[in-house]
């Protein structure tokens, strides 16, 4: 919902107001959740979606557009409108955003003006070093004269004039704000934070996440502060490690307290703005695979969070994991809508997770729409290490990705027959004993594993047709800890000594000799759930390989695909997929691939719907050869580029 009053792209409710009055008080921890005072029942309503003017098309990070010319019945006529080259570097992942009659995206360190019609560039202003690499965010005041650009670069929040990139001088120092600002001495970086997450704006106030400072046992706090849009003085701050006389403080040891990190919201995050709640999902505390020097909960770690967008004050928080060890923080924005179940009308918030399941939940207290059990997991036999003894199932949607044992029938069987008996061998001697198997010094099989499930950019509603679509990876990983017996490694571990000492585990997504997962396919799927009856549409295969279709093995999945999906009104969901090169148009209701477009490298990253001179684009970001490619076979990956489609003729 585009609900920003300072957005062009208008809200317009289609069955009635919503009374939006939230109380907010203090929270008191129940378990997974914590409730507030009193909220307001929220009525049916629903949005108008045109325009695509920041990051996943607005506040709401919906991926959804209401723009209907392309639609089920043509299609299969789409054509390329225009193309923009990029040049040499890194492939583009940048969501365009499109203000106006024209499309802005970032080009390395350069933001880059285009007519929305012809590709053809106005103007590209160049600002140096590094830069936010998904996308960002845009507001202009209420009379229209002041539009501005917000993006993070260099560590610097920078606030530009939308109309011709240059800095505005008020903002800040000379239109720039170390994101550092605000941190305590003591947890202050020395180097400036930088992140690909670009925030987000709630009325005059923009919302930063600060990245995680370091990945080992001491990080600072990635704590959440909320910048004026004007003057980029800092409103308020949020502590995700909670300090001393903060609720969650006693789910941290206090020894070294200060020196416990990471807790960081990489991803995104997403604003409804009738209700004035930000939410914002959070990642694993450091260190990623062991935890027995923070022994505890670990509040706010993995954990979904609604706070007050103009205060900083937490309304509701909902845990999805204690104490990780598994690096599954939560990797995307959620998602909203207004469903209807037991004869009421419900404001949701749906929330994708890398270990597959949905946590559905009212957007206004945090309490699960569906049943939530807590449930015995498998204990760690590492030294010093207490996970904790259950995490929370969702009894309801059923999960998206394969959860599970790896078993011996599940192996790969378009790997070489010695990468084959290789696995058998590591089944015997690895736990295996399903979702939450810690990491142990034998080794692990995490399945999925850290890069299976949902990431950013991975899911998009329809909230009219009350659809959820979630692109997924099915991929297990291999967790095996050993032991850094380097003095300073130990004395630089936060709450070390005796048993507990700086255990760390390398990064094995078991990829065999080939280049391909270790696990049969479907490598990659798509989902699409009902969401008033949490029913599955459609599970289908997302892509292939074309070393693999080459030889008649089709319907495989890509693998390890970043293409975000969008849904359009026009009953539409667009994705791209890397290991194959290209983008497809699916049939909403049913899955069918109904267009498909060959490219000559990966798409990556979500697309961008709007309409401009009567006529429809969607468009793709093209480069590189996506994730894990190296053996798949693929040629040479051509130019690097933007490429929009649309219908043909005027």
């Amino acid at each position: 919902m585009r609900t920003n009053s300072n957005s062009p792209r208008r809200e317009r409710s289609l069955v009635a107001a919503c009374a939006a009055a939230l109380l907010a008080s203090a929270c008191t921890s129940t378990g997974s959740t914590s409730e507030v005072a009193s909220a307001s029942a929220d009525t049916a309503t629903s949005f108008d979606y045109a325009g695509w003017d920041s990051y996943l098309g607005g506040a709401d990070s919906s991926q959804y557009s209401s723009a209907a010319q392309i639609d089920t019945s043509n299609v299969a006529q789409l054509e390329v409108a225009w193309t923009f080259e990029t040049g040499p570097g890194q492939a583009p992942q940048f969501n365009p955003v499109k203000i106006g009659d024209t499309v802005y995206l970032m080009n390395g360190a350069k933001l880059v003006a285009l007519d929305a019609t012809t590709g053809a560039q106005k103007w590209s202003k160049d600002y140096g070093g590094r830069v936010g690499g998904r996308g960002m965010n845009f507001w202009q005041s209420a009379d229209g004269k002041d539009r501005r650009f917000y993006f993070l670069n260099d560590g610097m929040l920078r606030a530009v004039n939308a109309d011709n990139g240059e800095p505005i001088t008020s903002f800040g120092t000379d239109g720039k704000v170390d994101i550092r600002t605000g941190l305590e001495p003591n947890k202050m970086p020395e180097r400036p934070l930088m992140t690909n997450n670009p925030g987000r704006i709630y009325k005059d106030t923009i919302i930063m996440s600060l990245p995680a400072a370091a990945y080992d046992f001491a990080s600072a706090p990635a704590d959440i502060h909320a910048y004026d849009v004007h003057t980029g003085a800092l409103k308020w701050t949020f502590h995700t490690v909670p300090e001393k006389g903060e609720l969650g403080y006693e789910t941290w040891p206090e020894k070294d307290h200060d020196q416990f990190g990471g807790v960081h919201n990489w991803s995104e995050s997403t604003v409804d703005e009738k209700l004035g709640l930000v939410f914002i999902p959070t990642g694993t505390a450091r260190y990623d695979f062991y935890g027995g020097n923070r022994e505890g909960a670990n509040l706010f770690a993995n954990t979904i969070l609604a706070i007050d967008a103009a205060t900083g004050k937490l309304v509701w928080h909902y845990q999805t994991l204690h104490h990780d060890l598994w690096d599954f923080d939560i990797p995307q924005a959620p998602k909203l809508m207004t469903i209807r179940k037991d004869g009421k009308d419900i404001p949701v918030l749906i929330q994708a997770t890398k270990f597959g399941f949905l946590f559905v939940l009212d957007r206004r207290t945090g309490k699960p729409v569906w049943p939530i059990e807590e449930k015995p997991v498998p204990a760690s036999d590492v030294p010093g290490e207490k996970a904790w003894p259950t995490q929370p199932f969702p009894t309801w949607p059923e999960p998206f990705a394969r959860q599970g044992v790896f078993t011996e029938d599940m192996i790969n069987p378009y790997i070489s027959e010695e990468d084959q008996a290789k696995l058998r061998e590591l089944l015997k001697t690895a736990r295996n004993e399903g979702l939450y198997t810690p990491p142990s010094i034998q080794g692990s099989i995490s399945l999925p594993g850290h890069n299976g499930g949902a990431n950013w950019g991975s899911s998009a509603v329809d909230p009219v047709k009350k659809r959820f679509f979630v692109v997924s990876k099915q991929m297990p990983t291999f967790d095996k800890l050993t032991l850094d017996e380097r003095p300073e490694a130990a004395a630089a571990m936060p709450n070390g000594g005796g048993d507990v000492k700086p255990y760390k585990s390398g990064v094995d997504f078991m990829l065999q000799t080939n280049g391909l997962p270790a696990i049969a396919p479907p490598w990659s799927k798509i989902t699409a759930y009902n969401m008033e009856t949490g029913e599955k549409i459609w599970d289908l295969p997302n892509g292939e390989v074309t070393m693999l279709a080459e030889k008649g093995i089709r319907d495989t999945g890509s693998t390890a695909p970043r293409g975000g999906p969008v849904a359009t009104a026009g009953g539409l969901v667009f994705v791209g997929t890397s290991s194959d090169r290209k983008v497809r148009a699916r049939d909403a209701a049913t899955g069918k691939v109904l267009w498909e477009h060959q490219l000559d490298a990966a798409s990556e990253g979500v697309p961008t719907v709007y309409t401009e001179g009567g006529k429809e684009y969607v468009v793709f970001a093209v480069g590189g050869d996506g994730l894990f490619p190296p053996k798949l076979g693929q040629s040479k990956p051509g130019p690097n580029r933007y490429v929009a489609f649309a219908l043909p003729g005027k």
